[in-house]
């Protein structure tokens, strides 16, 4: 059985929000629709489904996202994953550069949690919340792989 990682589906309050930060960072934008029916229903699990959704692809083209925002049943707001939480965690991104992806986090008024750490000689990487509370990390690898 072959398998593979198609995307990672996360519920935004604003999917226009989510879109304006992660094109930003370099995603582009493969789809947008809005989705509803007994199809749908029946694929998610719940009654009346109604969505806008969109996907959005890394440059290197293997990393994808979903971001849905639920038109029907209403959104559920809950407190943001903390990073100890069981469950869906954060999204990773490499970056070549942490400090021009932070500035662009910070036009959209994103900021580390605590700061850019350094892993060793081999990594800065930090944590911070993107829109909808998503935890989002940065890293910068500092040596090429094999240096």
């Amino acid at each position: 059985m072959a398998i593979k990682l198609d995307n990672v589906g996360i519920a935004v309050r604003d999917i226009e929000a989510a879109i304006a930060f992660f094109t930003d960072l370099g995603l582009t934008v493969l789809g947008r629709d809005t989705v509803s029916g007994e199809w749908a229903d029946t694929a998610v699990g719940l009654d009346g489904n109604h969505a806008k959704i969109a996907v959005l692809q890394t440059p290197d083209g293997h990393g994808r996202l979903e971001f849905f925002e639920y038109i029907h049943p209403d959104a559920i707001e809950t407190e943001p994953t903390r990073p100890n939480e069981i469950g869906m965690h954060r999204v990773a991104f490499s970056v070549d550069d942490i400090d021009q992806s932070l500035a662009i986090a910070a036009k959209h008024g994103y900021h580390p949690l605590r700061g850019v750490a350094t892993y060793g000689d081999i990594y800065k990487l930090t944590y911070l919340r993107g829109p909808s509370g998503i935890l989002v990390m940065f890293a910068q690898e500092l040596k090429p792989a094999g240096s």
